[in-house]
């Protein structure tokens, strides 16, 4: 067999539309995503807890209470 575009060529109708499906497929994965700008809306949420428990609870205890 030759090219990849003559391989293509020799296949069935439907087997060449999914070749170009993947093929956008590709293209999309490959080109860069924009990056969203990190939001820091929840910074102090948890402040009415910091003379009760270190940093560190409050880190446990915020991902136990995300998982209930």
């Amino acid at each position: 067999m030759g090219n990849l575009a003559e391989k293509i060529n020799h296949l069935p109708e439907q087997l060449r539309h999914e070749v170009e499906d993947f093929v956008d497929f590709l293209v999309k994965k490959s080109m860069p995503t924009k990056k969203k700008k990190l939001r820091m809306t929840w910074a102090g949420a948890l402040s009415e807890y910091r003379d009760q428990f270190t940093s560190l609870e409050l880190q446990k205890k915020s991902l136990n209470w995300w998982n209930n």
